[in-house]
């Protein structure tokens, strides 16, 4: 790090596992996919959809509030009620509060399905202009937002939510200390493409292959 923090963004790498071997046993561990479905309730077991690393350099902007579900096109055989993604966010520093940890809607995952995802849009300017808007169609004042947030997560620390559940973060407000975490994406064992993937820039590739 440069010691500038003028223009700094936010840094985005998918399949890490695929170039390092730490990652790999991580993304790979039987253990934490057996975890994964347990507390999913996935009859069928769980398997890994995807992995990303979210780097915040030193000033680095926000994460805009969003839905993990709407970026995953999958068909699953799970009850209906069931998740149909799972995330484990694995803290890589240690969340202190000017890093900008990761923030979650307590409740959210039960709100209706609203917008597909855009990649887009976790760089809008206003990162909680999709939230509210989710929120006031649900019912919700912007006063009874609970928000829990993941300060106090040392490196390594591990949380694991619901796909449907809005998460954000703030800005990196140190001066000289990154923030940086890993999600690995889970499905049920038994997910398959849903006729939408054919149309995304991120999945069409596995569809072809």
């Amino acid at each position: 790090f440069s010691g500038d923090t003028a223009g700094s963004r936010v840094v985005h790498l998918i399949n890490i596992w695929r170039a390092d071997q730490t990652f790999a046993r991580l993304v790979l561990s039987e253990r934490m996919g057996a975890l994964v479905a347990r507390l999913a309730g996935w009859r069928s077991g769980a398997r890994v959809a995807q992995d990303q690393v979210w780097a915040k350099p030193p000033g680095a902007p926000p994460l805009v509030f969003h839905r993990d579900s709407p970026y995953f096109f999958f068909e699953t055989d799970e009850p209906a009620d069931a998740p149909d993604v799972m995330t484990v966010w694995v803290a890589l520093d240690d969340m202190a509060p000017e890093l900008g940890p990761l923030e979650y809607v307590a409740g959210s995952h039960v709100w209706e399905d609203g917008r597909a995802g855009s990649a887009a849009a976790f760089f809008q300017r206003e990162p909680r202009e999709l939230l509210l808007a989710a929120a006031a169609r649900a019912g919700v004042a912007e006063a009874q937002l609970r928000l829990v947030s993941l300060q106090g997560l040392m490196a390594g620390d591990i949380a694991v939510h619901h796909g449907r559940c809005w998460h954000g973060s703030g800005p990196n407000a140190s001066s000289s200390r990154p923030r940086r975490g890993f999600g690995i994406h889970y499905v049920p064992a038994t997910a398959r493409f849903a006729p939408a993937a054919a149309r995304s820039r991120v999945w069409r590739p596995y569809i072809e292959a």
